[in-house]
């Protein structure tokens, strides 16, 4: 049985800590002078209101510049940072620009002649893996090899998100939408499993410096962690990684989907760890948010003593447009609420949910919601959300017609809404602005 090598590193200083994992891990193998060399950072979010720090959600430009930097030692002058930002606008080509300048990545491109990519820019190309098929960016496709820098993060509806969930950065909006069905067996943690499988020989990187639990956004609690975890082999970084955030991966199903399409073991038995002893970095990082027993409501909103409103859990069909409206929606009601019970309303999104007999009232969330659900005779009064995206404007109308008040402001201040939750960090000195920028 052949192994994999994965090399812990506590991070410390600039450049040297990189070069540590990279070195344990065996370098970047079969990488030429000549080679076309595709980044992938994790670019989640961004908010154009503000550019500050993005701890434990974005890989900092501290890793990226370093990682730059020994690729440029060996020889290699054609270096491209790609990523595909979600935002709430698909048409909106103007926010990862803004996320690559706040990020330093213009520098970059000045001092080390890396170029950089918006994936929504450029082709894509279908590719059938036998079962499923998906659209991947040419651009990381037909590159030599791939250096794959996620950040190391718990994930509420993937329990991780790190090698293999950062690659879904390189799919179309189609495909994105299509790993989030509502197959019970080729679901969300099946296609994520499957997203290095046409890719070319690739380096993994997860950058720890950072870490956040309850990812994959600002909505988590971010922590100072100082790891870094390499490996040539994106599964084993990501088995490692996961024990890293506490949980073993036969709890994460898209590792246990990829360790099966790879007849390997999950028992750790193929993986040969270096550096750092694991149980030295490890600290358990929760994953999902906190709901009601019955799932009906998140249990901040219970505690306030809202009454009258099921706000049923997310699941994984959720895609991340109706997952971006989920916190604002949330916070707008939390604002709304006087006191008075609502009278019996309930919200339904992703793909899967059927309404609750009883419920006077019943808002679906998005196309997919409403296509599920549209015949459904348990519904009394149905408040309906079309869009895909669902707009803004249709939500509030739906909520104010289910007689909760919520201020249309809350939605369409969007963009504010990662500074208000990262002020949390700002007065503390472990969390360092300058990790996202290139000096």
């Amino acid at each position: 049985m052949s192994t994999s090598t994965v090399g812990i590193v506590k991070y410390s200083q600039p450049l040297e800590s990189v070069r540590q994992a990279v070195d344990l891990a065996g370098g970047f193998r079969g990488i030429t002078a000549r080679s076309r060399v595709f980044l992938k950072p994790n670019i989640v979010v961004w908010s154009k209101e503000s550019d500050f720090p993005k701890w434990g959600v974005i890989t900092t430009s501290r890793v990226v510049e370093d990682t730059v930097r020994l690729l440029k030692e060996q020889g290699v002058d054609d270096i491209t940072i790609g990523e595909g930002t979600v935002v709430m606008n698909p048409k909106d080509r103007e926010t990862q620009a803004y996320a690559y300048r706040g990020l330093g990545y213009d520098s970059l491109k000045k001092r080390y002649g890396v170029k950089t990519l918006n994936v929504f820019e450029r082709p894509f190309e279908k590719v059938d893996l036998g079962d499923i098929s998906l659209n991947f960016n040419t651009d990381v496709l037909h590159s030599d090899y791939v250096v794959n820098l996620p950040v190391l993060k718990t994930h509420a509806v993937t329990v991780v998100s790190l090698g293999l969930k950062n690659l879904k950065g390189v799919i179309d909006v189609d495909s994105r939408k299509k790993c989030h069905n509502a197959d019970e067996e080729k679901n969300l943690h099946y296609y994520v499993s499957r997203l290095a499988d046409p890719l070319p020989p690739m380096f993994t990187l997860l950058d720890g410096i950072y870490t956040i639990e309850r990812g994959p956004s600002f909505e988590g609690k971010a922590r100072r962690s100082n790891v870094l975890v390499a490996s040539q082999d994106v599964l084993s970084a990501d088995m490692v990684g996961a024990k890293v955030l506490g949980h073993d991966p036969s709890e994460v199903p898209h590792l246990v989907h990829a360790a099966r399409n790879r007849s390997r073991p999950l028992d750790f038995s193929d993986i040969r760890l270096v550096g750092e002893p694991l149980e030295s970095v490890a600290s358990y990082h929760e994953d999902e948010f906190a709901y009601t027993e019955d799932e009906s409501l998140p249990v901040p909103l219970q505690k306030m003593g809202i009454q009258g409103l099921s706000y049923r859990k997310y699941d994984m069909t959720m895609c991340t447009y109706c997952s971006g409206i989920n916190g604002p929606a949330l916070a707008a009601i939390v604002r709304a609420w006087n006191g008075t019970p609502w009278d019996e309303v309930e919200v339904l999104t992703g793909k899967i949910m059927r309404p609750t007999p009883g419920k006077k009232k019943t808002i679906l969330i998005g196309k997919c919601m409403y296509q599920a659900n549209k015949d459904n005779p348990d519904i009394q009064e149905m408040l309906a959300v079309k869009g895909c995206p669902p707009s803004i404007k249709a939500i509030v109308k739906a909520f104010h017609k289910a007689g909760i008040q919520v201020d249309p402001a809350a939605f369409e201040h969007m963009d504010q809404y990662p500074s208000l939750f990262m002020k949390r960090y700002v007065d503390k000195p472990e969390f360092e602005s300058s990790f996202f920028t290139v000096p």
